[in-house]
Protein backbone atom coordinates (compact mmCIF):
# COMPACT_ATOMS: atom_id res chain seq x y z
CA UNK A 1 0.00 0.00 0.00
CA UNK A 2 1.21 3.33 -1.12
CA UNK A 3 2.10 5.60 1.72
CA UNK A 4 -0.20 8.87 2.33
CA UNK A 5 1.26 11.68 0.40
CA UNK A 6 1.59 15.26 1.91
CA UNK A 7 -0.02 18.09 0.19
CA UNK A 8 0.65 22.26 -0.34
CA UNK A 9 -3.17 22.38 0.30
CA UNK A 10 -5.94 20.34 1.16
CA UNK A 11 -9.72 20.17 0.98
CA UNK A 12 -11.19 22.90 2.94
CA UNK A 13 -14.46 21.03 3.53
CA UNK A 14 -15.44 17.32 3.84
CA UNK A 15 -18.42 18.21 1.23
CA UNK A 16 -17.74 15.05 -1.64
CA UNK A 17 -18.59 18.33 -4.42
CA UNK A 18 -15.24 20.47 -2.61
CA UNK A 19 -13.51 17.29 -2.87
CA UNK A 20 -13.68 15.83 -6.46
CA UNK A 21 -13.41 20.08 -7.39
CA UNK A 22 -10.36 20.23 -5.53
CA UNK A 23 -8.67 16.88 -6.88
CA UNK A 24 -9.69 18.09 -10.28
CA UNK A 25 -7.64 21.40 -9.12
CA UNK A 26 -4.84 19.50 -7.88
CA UNK A 27 -4.23 17.33 -10.26
CA UNK A 28 -4.27 19.93 -13.08
CA UNK A 29 -1.71 22.20 -10.76
CA UNK A 30 0.38 19.37 -10.97
CA UNK A 31 0.61 18.66 -14.42
CA UNK A 32 1.08 22.42 -15.11
CA UNK A 33 4.05 22.39 -12.55
CA UNK A 34 5.24 19.08 -13.95
CA UNK A 35 5.21 21.21 -17.34
CA UNK A 36 6.53 24.06 -16.62
CA UNK A 37 9.66 22.06 -14.72
CA UNK A 38 10.07 20.14 -18.00
CA UNK A 39 10.53 17.08 -15.42
CA UNK A 40 9.41 14.10 -17.37
CA UNK A 41 8.97 12.00 -13.81
CA UNK A 42 6.50 14.09 -12.45
CA UNK A 43 5.20 14.75 -15.73
CA UNK A 44 4.17 10.83 -15.92
CA UNK A 45 2.95 10.87 -12.20
CA UNK A 46 1.07 13.84 -12.75
CA UNK A 47 -0.84 12.60 -15.89
CA UNK A 48 -1.36 8.66 -14.00
CA UNK A 49 -3.01 10.74 -11.13
CA UNK A 50 -5.15 12.52 -13.41
CA UNK A 51 -6.48 9.58 -14.75
CA UNK A 52 -6.49 7.78 -11.56
CA UNK A 53 -9.12 10.21 -10.72
CA UNK A 54 -11.31 10.11 -14.01
CA UNK A 55 -11.01 6.68 -13.38
CA UNK A 56 -13.03 7.16 -10.24
CA UNK A 57 -15.68 8.79 -11.87
CA UNK A 58 -15.89 6.46 -14.36
CA UNK A 59 -16.76 3.97 -11.66
CA UNK A 60 -18.88 6.01 -9.82
CA UNK A 61 -21.32 6.38 -12.86
CA UNK A 62 -21.53 3.21 -13.36
CA UNK A 63 -22.80 2.41 -9.87
CA UNK A 64 -26.41 1.25 -9.55
CA UNK A 65 -26.98 4.43 -6.79
CA UNK A 66 -25.96 6.94 -8.85
CA UNK A 67 -27.59 9.58 -8.46
CA UNK A 68 -27.59 11.83 -11.82
CA UNK A 69 -29.83 11.24 -14.32
CA UNK A 70 -28.57 9.19 -17.78
CA UNK A 71 -28.01 12.22 -20.26
CA UNK A 72 -25.16 13.16 -17.01
CA UNK A 73 -23.93 10.15 -16.62
CA UNK A 74 -23.20 9.82 -20.62
CA UNK A 75 -21.61 13.07 -20.67
CA UNK A 76 -19.53 12.20 -17.92
CA UNK A 77 -18.60 9.07 -19.51
CA UNK A 78 -17.73 11.08 -23.20
CA UNK A 79 -15.79 13.48 -21.20
CA UNK A 80 -13.49 10.19 -19.59
CA UNK A 81 -13.29 8.96 -22.76
CA UNK A 82 -11.67 11.98 -24.17
CA UNK A 83 -9.40 12.72 -20.66
CA UNK A 84 -8.67 8.61 -21.31
CA UNK A 85 -7.14 9.92 -24.76
CA UNK A 86 -5.14 12.66 -24.01
CA UNK A 87 -3.71 11.37 -21.39
CA UNK A 88 -2.45 8.29 -23.44
CA UNK A 89 -1.29 10.41 -26.01
CA UNK A 90 0.52 12.77 -23.77
CA UNK A 91 1.93 9.69 -21.64
CA UNK A 92 3.64 8.33 -25.49
CA UNK A 93 4.71 11.85 -26.55
CA UNK A 94 5.56 13.45 -23.12
CA UNK A 95 4.73 16.42 -25.04
CA UNK A 96 4.62 19.49 -22.11
CA UNK A 97 3.24 22.07 -24.94
CA UNK A 98 -0.02 19.76 -24.75
CA UNK A 99 -2.13 19.71 -21.74
CA UNK A 100 -4.21 22.60 -22.30
CA UNK A 101 -6.89 20.34 -22.67
CA UNK A 102 -6.26 17.80 -19.74
CA UNK A 103 -6.13 20.98 -17.47
CA UNK A 104 -9.16 23.09 -18.92
CA UNK A 105 -11.07 20.05 -18.83
CA UNK A 106 -10.26 19.59 -15.10
CA UNK A 107 -10.83 23.37 -14.01
CA UNK A 108 -13.72 23.54 -15.94
CA UNK A 109 -15.57 20.46 -14.44
CA UNK A 110 -13.58 21.60 -11.05
CA UNK A 111 -15.74 25.17 -11.80
CA UNK A 112 -18.86 23.07 -11.88
CA UNK A 113 -18.53 21.39 -9.27
CA UNK A 114 -17.99 24.75 -7.11
CA UNK A 115 -20.60 26.81 -8.45
CA UNK A 116 -23.26 23.81 -8.35
CA UNK A 117 -22.37 23.02 -5.04
CA UNK A 118 -22.47 27.10 -3.99
CA UNK A 119 -26.29 26.98 -5.61
CA UNK A 120 -27.79 23.63 -4.19
CA UNK A 121 -26.67 25.72 -0.76
CA UNK A 122 -28.32 28.79 -1.50
CA UNK A 123 -31.62 27.11 -2.56
CA UNK A 124 -31.41 25.28 0.73
CA UNK A 125 -30.56 27.82 2.60
CA UNK A 126 -34.29 29.56 1.38
CA UNK A 127 -36.22 26.22 1.43
CA UNK A 128 -38.14 25.92 4.83
CA UNK A 129 -36.67 22.75 7.04
CA UNK A 130 -39.94 20.09 7.66
CA UNK A 131 -41.57 20.36 10.75
CA UNK A 132 -40.35 24.26 11.22
CA UNK A 133 -43.13 26.58 12.34
CA UNK A 134 -43.64 28.96 9.71
CA UNK A 135 -44.46 32.75 10.62
CA UNK A 136 -45.48 35.36 8.71
CA UNK A 137 -43.28 38.03 9.08
CA UNK A 138 -43.09 41.69 7.27
CA UNK A 139 -40.23 41.37 4.21
CA UNK A 140 -38.97 44.37 2.58
CA UNK A 141 -39.82 43.96 -1.09
CA UNK A 142 -37.26 41.97 -3.38
CA UNK A 143 -35.99 41.73 -6.67
CA UNK A 144 -37.61 39.60 -8.94
CA UNK A 145 -37.06 35.47 -6.93
CA UNK A 146 -35.63 33.39 -9.05
CA UNK A 147 -38.38 30.22 -9.64
CA UNK A 148 -38.12 27.59 -7.71
CA UNK A 149 -35.07 24.60 -9.00
CA UNK A 150 -33.23 28.22 -10.86
CA UNK A 151 -30.45 29.43 -9.55
CA UNK A 152 -29.87 32.96 -8.14
CA UNK A 153 -29.35 35.85 -10.08
CA UNK A 154 -25.95 35.89 -11.74
CA UNK A 155 -25.41 32.72 -10.67
CA UNK A 156 -25.67 29.79 -13.27
CA UNK A 157 -24.52 26.26 -12.66
CA UNK A 158 -22.14 24.81 -15.37
CA UNK A 159 -23.30 21.28 -14.22
CA UNK A 160 -26.85 20.40 -14.17
CA UNK A 161 -28.10 19.75 -10.47
CA UNK A 162 -28.59 16.23 -9.25
CA UNK A 163 -32.21 15.48 -8.64
CA UNK A 164 -33.47 16.35 -5.58
CA UNK A 165 -35.49 14.17 -3.24
CA UNK A 166 -39.23 15.15 -2.09
CA UNK A 167 -38.66 17.35 1.55
CA UNK A 168 -40.76 14.39 2.94
CA UNK A 169 -38.16 11.17 2.03
CA UNK A 170 -36.09 10.45 4.28
CA UNK A 171 -32.15 11.44 3.66
CA UNK A 172 -30.03 8.83 1.57
CA UNK A 173 -26.86 7.55 3.33
CA UNK A 174 -24.31 7.41 0.73
CA UNK A 175 -20.60 7.12 1.50
CA UNK A 176 -18.24 9.92 -0.19
CA UNK A 177 -15.55 8.92 -2.57
CA UNK A 178 -12.17 9.29 -0.77
CA UNK A 179 -9.62 10.10 -2.95
CA UNK A 180 -6.05 9.73 -2.18
CA UNK A 181 -4.09 11.60 -4.50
Amino acid sequence: MKPTPTYANKPTSDNPRDVEAWALAEAARRMIAAAHAKDEKAFREALQLNQRLWTIFQAAITEEDCGHPPEVRTNIAALSLLVDRETTNRLIDLDFDKIDTLVNINRNVASGLTAQGEFIAAQQATQPHPGTPQTAAPQAPQAAAPAPGQPPAGMRPAVPPRPMTSPDAAPVNRESLRISI
